[in-house]
């Protein structure tokens, strides 16, 4: 039938190819050696690994906690566009709201990289943790540039960070649902 999807490695499209390419780069494996050792220590006591990892909640924690800073950071972008001056004040402290609320997730995201198993997840993890810290230092930029009423800058450093954490939302993404490489309670385990 005309209307069906071709499959197989012609049908992959150019951000599943990024992924693998990604996953396969072994010269992020020296970054991964870096963090090892902070990630081990944050989860190193059980009673805060289970706290970070969500094993309270059944699931992991930290996908729930993207959307804080993410929507934050939308509802000030959307104000930088369609608000006009008398929005400045809001989508300022949206943006810092948004920063606030990155502490929790990036020390989430953390504890679920220290429970990654393979390199490949590893490297995947590094990345998206990359570009998630130039999105949090786009934003940190941007809310430095709002308090000193330079909203043009404010507002293009905020649309850079989006830039940025969607590409790495793309790749957390990939973990969570294309690799499916997240936390979770045993009762959830399959098999």
């Amino acid at each position: 039938m005309a209307h069906m999807r071709e499959s197989g490695p012609a049908a992959r499209g150019p951000l599943v190819r990024l992924a693998e390419q990604v996953e396969g780069a072994a010269a992020l494996d020296s970054f991964s050696e870096l963090v090892r050792p902070l990630a081990e220590a944050l989860v190193a006591d059980p009673r805060r690994r289970d706290l970070l990892q969500g094993t309270w909640l059944g699931h992991a924690l930290h996908p729930l906690l993207t959307d804080l800073p993410i929507g934050f950071w939308t509802s000030a972008n959307v104000l930088d566009l369609i608000g006009g001056p008398s929005a400045r004040p809001v989508a300022r402290q949206l943006v810092g709201l948004g920063i606030a609320s990155a502490v929790p997730t990036v020390l989430t995201g953390w504890a679920e990289w220290a429970a990654l198993g393979t390199a490949r997840d590893r490297r995947t993890a590094d990345v998206h943790a990359v570009g998630n810290v130039i999105a949090v230092t786009c934003f940190t930029g941007s809310w430095l540039a709002r308090r000193r009423e330079r909203w043009t800058a404010g507002v293009l450093l905020g649309l850079a960070g989006a830039t940025a954490a969607t590409a790495a939302g793309f790749l957390g993404g990939h973990l969570a649902a294309g690799r499916r490489v997240t936390t979770r309670h045993p009762a959830f385990q399959e098999g």
